[in-house]
């Protein structure tokens, strides 16, 4: 884990470039001048130097931040490169909204592992990404210990075959007291999540996942997954109504010039002369 210094300058990073990418200015310019507002005494500018380099010479900044993979944790280089990828359709924005809200996250002063995992589980999950390469990412970042990783990757294996609701119920407190109580045998998979978690996932078993997110998203106190937002059209209504309305003024001046007498042809032709005999039309 980085210090949260480097992780309050990510999600700066992060917010600003968002917002200034709307200026339809290159994304080298935007980290160019973005790099000098940071604090100094971070480490992220010399990250940035490095994303640059590679943005100039790949075209990707998700390759640079593959190479500083001791500073980046794979899911911010996985969201990356699944914005930037040509044959998907994750906005690029949504992304950096993604990378803002889970650095800012990343502040706390004790970060919950099942909040940070539901997290980025939700964000995967909404936005429809690649689930296998997804969840291996997912499972390299630092903050989750042995038990969390192993676990992570089951889930990613049998993800499809075994409702998430349950793998969580079984690897929860909830779970654990009501084996004790019945007097079952005691599982040797180590407890992941608290009292609260596993009431959550026990109801909202064989229920719509979303659910599940939601209630856990008001608990667990997470920030919300940002969305796809579906796009404004009116800024592509503005030069079509800026067309129309050029045509209707030249029908309105040419009806005006009939009501004076006819409209005057000769101003179609070139030079403003009739066509002579032998003319190429």
């Amino acid at each position: 884990m980085l210090p949260r210094e480097e992780y309050v300058e990510q999600a700066y990073f992060f917010k600003v470039l968002l917002e200034r990418l709307q200026q339809n200015l290159p994304l080298q310019e935007l980290l160019a001048q973005t790099k000098y507002e940071l604090l100094a005494s971070t480490k992220l500018p010399m990250a940035l130097d490095l994303i640059l380099a590679e943005l100039k010479h790949r075209g990707l900044m998700s390759s640079g931040m593959k190479l500083l993979s001791h500073y980046f944790v794979p899911f911010q280089t996985f969201l990356m490169s699944e914005a930037e990828a040509d044959t998907g359709k994750f906005d690029y924005r949504t992304a950096l909204q993604i990378l803002a809200a889970e650095s800012q996250y990343r502040t706390q002063d004790e970060l919950s592992p099942a909040g940070l995992f539901f997290f980025q589980f939700e964000a995967i999950s909404r936005n429809r990404l690649n689930y296998d390469r997804g969840l291996f990412a997912v499972s390299k970042d630092p903050i989750f210990p042995p038990e969390w990783q192993d676990w992570i990757l089951i889930v990613r294996r049998q993800l499809g075959i075994i409702d998430l609701a349950d793998m969580i119920y079984v690897r929860s407190e909830h779970y654990r007291q009501k084996r004790n109580r019945f007097g079952e045998v005691e599982s040797e998979a180590p407890v992941l999540f608290g009292l609260p978690e596993g009431k959550i996932a026990f109801a909202n078993r064989r229920k719509d996942p979303l659910f599940l997110f939601s209630a856990m998203q008001r608990h667990l106190g997470y920030p919300t997954v940002p969305k796809l937002q579906p796009p404004d059209p009116i800024p592509e209504l503005v030069p079509q109504l800026q067309r129309r309305i050029e045509r209707l003024e030249s029908r309105i001046k040419l009806l005006e010039e009939e009501q004076r007498g006819g409209i005057d042809i000769t101003k179609f032709y070139e030079g403003g002369r009739l066509p002579a005999v032998g003319d190429n039309l």
